[in-house]
């Protein structure tokens, strides 16, 4: 009960926060713009528009992950009010959890309206409803629900610009971890190879969500691919919150 109380609050709080709606704006008028590149561009514009919506949805929701979430517990703090929480019958994970599922339910609401946008526009074109867009999207969400951990974990011990370029970071890295695994095959055997191998099991993989590219072209995505990653995206959430929540306890306020 105070997990769901805290969230909806944290809700209430994000949605107004003018960020948000700037971003949204701006998501909006990259996924429109995709449309005049279709005409613009020689081939097929239906694709077009599909890979700039996606990327858009892709890209934006993420940092609306980040710029929102990486503020929520520094925001607690600068303003004394996390000394009157913690005062009440009230544990600090519950807090924290309360946050993260509070900024979920703000993304879940603006990829939904990113999500609408991009369908009617793709509508529009094809003149027939593209639901395979949404496996593409439901891996997009999956992906911003830990890229919301992470900027919660970064959010419970650093200042918000700390935080973001930390998010921001991991954001990125997740998406090029590909160029290590390269990289590895390239390397003789040794320890070098056996700490790169490490490094890069470390590393998060956020290529695992990506399946735009199968989506747009029509490819047939394997059933345990999709499991797979979904399972990869519970885990890696479950993980950076535990770390979160560790680091939220030990930490003095005084």
């Amino acid at each position: 009960m105070t997990i769901k109380v805290i969230a909806l609050n944290t809700f209430k709080e994000a949605v107004r926060d003018r960020i948000l709606y700037l971003l949204l704006f701006f998501a909006a008028l990259s996924i429109l713009v995709s449309r005049i590149l279709a005409l613009l561009t020689v081939g097929d514009g239906a694709k077009i528009i599909k890979d700039v919506g996606l990327a858009s949805i892709s890209f934006f929701g993420a940092l609306m992950a980040i710029l929102i979430g990486t503020g929520l517990v520094y925001k607690e703090i600068e303003k004394r009010t996390i000394f009157t929480l913690i005062s009440k019958p009230m544990r600090r994970h519950e807090f924290l959890l309360g946050k993260f599922f509070g900024l979920v339910l703000t993304l879940l609401v603006m990829l939904a309206l990113m999500s609408v946008i991009f369908l009617a526009l793709v509508f529009f074109h094809t003149f027939s409803v593209e639901w395979k867009m949404l496996l593409a999207i439901l891996y997009i969400f999956i992906e911003l629900i830990l890229i919301t951990a992470v900027a919660i974990l970064f959010s419970s011990f650093s200042t918000p610009i700390l935080s973001s370029l930390f998010s921001l970071c991991f954001y990125l890295i997740g998406h090029f971890s590909w160029s290590l695994e390269t990289l590895i095959k390239k390397i003789p055997a040794g320890i070098f190879k056996v700490l790169a191998q490490i490094v890069y099991t470390i590393l998060p993989d956020l290529e695992n969500f990506n399946f735009k590219t199968e989506v747009v072209h029509g490819l047939t995505i394997p059933p345990q691919v999709l499991l797979y990653s979904a399972a990869y995206g519970f885990l890696y959430t479950v993980f950076i919150l535990s770390l979160a929540i560790l680091v939220f306890r030990r930490r003095d306020f005084i």
